[in-house]
């Protein structure tokens, strides 16, 4: 390798800083299963707590808060009696897409590897 080959340090470290950045949005065990949830459609708390097998109220409650924050969930009240709450996927939220695909396509090939 010569010194033409190396990577630029200044990339380097910007490359780490924006898969940091990402994992951080996605980082926990209930992110990426409410996205996916929400990635086929508007859903209303109850919902999302009965498609979420394991996810506690609170928890829940929680992490729809961060994503919202981040800008990847939309919250609407209804105008209805009682009052009810639909959350979905910003357009920001559905370029997430392809990158939780890609997730689910090496993990099925890791569990794959792995159980041989």
């Amino acid at each position: 390798m010569n010194e033409n080959d190396k990577p630029d340090s200044a990339a380097c470290s910007a490359h780490h800083m924006a898969i940091r950045d990402t994992m951080d949005i996605l980082a926990g065990k209930w992110k990426i299963p409410i996205i996916g949830t929400l990635s086929f459609g508007k859903k209303r708390f109850m919902v999302l707590i009965a498609s979420i097998k394991g996810i506690a109220a609170k928890m829940l409650s929680k992490e729809l808060q961060e994503l919202e924050l981040n800008g990847l969930v939309r919250r609407t009240v209804l105008d209805t009696k009682p009052v009810t709450v639909e959350y979905e996927l910003t357009e920001y939220g559905h370029s997430l897409r392809p990158i939780i695909n890609e997730m689910a396509s090496w993990g099925k090939q890791h569990r794959e590897r792995i159980m041989k």
